[in-house]
Protein backbone atom coordinates (compact mmCIF):
# COMPACT_ATOMS: atom_id res chain seq x y z
CA UNK A 1 0.00 0.00 0.00
CA UNK A 2 1.84 2.99 -1.21
CA UNK A 3 2.45 5.71 1.54
CA UNK A 4 1.48 3.42 4.37
CA UNK A 5 4.26 3.60 7.54
CA UNK A 6 5.97 1.07 8.48
CA UNK A 7 5.04 -0.77 11.91
CA UNK A 8 7.65 -0.95 14.40
CA UNK A 9 7.92 -3.75 17.15
CA UNK A 10 7.32 -2.43 20.73
CA UNK A 11 11.11 -3.61 21.70
CA UNK A 12 12.10 -1.81 18.70
CA UNK A 13 10.52 1.31 20.22
CA UNK A 14 11.72 0.74 23.07
CA UNK A 15 14.94 0.99 22.54
CA UNK A 16 14.89 3.93 20.61
CA UNK A 17 13.40 5.51 23.62
CA UNK A 18 15.92 3.71 25.88
CA UNK A 19 19.20 5.84 23.37
CA UNK A 20 17.05 9.26 23.20
CA UNK A 21 17.17 9.12 27.03
CA UNK A 22 20.84 8.19 27.77
CA UNK A 23 21.61 10.89 25.21
CA UNK A 24 21.54 11.41 21.29
CA UNK A 25 19.14 13.86 20.23
CA UNK A 26 16.16 12.12 18.06
CA UNK A 27 17.29 13.77 15.12
CA UNK A 28 20.69 12.09 15.57
CA UNK A 29 19.42 8.57 15.76
CA UNK A 30 16.99 9.47 12.55
CA UNK A 31 19.97 9.85 10.89
CA UNK A 32 21.74 6.39 12.44
CA UNK A 33 18.64 4.36 12.03
CA UNK A 34 15.20 4.35 9.89
CA UNK A 35 12.40 5.76 11.96
CA UNK A 36 12.16 9.56 11.64
CA UNK A 37 13.21 12.03 14.54
CA UNK A 38 9.11 13.11 15.04
CA UNK A 39 8.57 9.48 15.58
CA UNK A 40 11.50 8.69 18.28
CA UNK A 41 10.06 12.02 20.32
CA UNK A 42 6.20 10.61 19.94
CA UNK A 43 7.43 7.40 20.92
CA UNK A 44 9.58 9.15 23.94
CA UNK A 45 6.45 10.93 24.78
CA UNK A 46 3.88 7.87 24.76
CA UNK A 47 6.36 6.23 27.11
CA UNK A 48 6.86 9.03 29.58
CA UNK A 49 2.72 8.88 29.90
CA UNK A 50 2.62 5.31 30.07
CA UNK A 51 5.31 5.28 33.16
CA UNK A 52 3.56 8.57 34.71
Amino acid sequence: MPGSRPRYQAEYRQQMVDLVRSGPSPDHLAREFEPSAQSIRNWEAQADRDEG
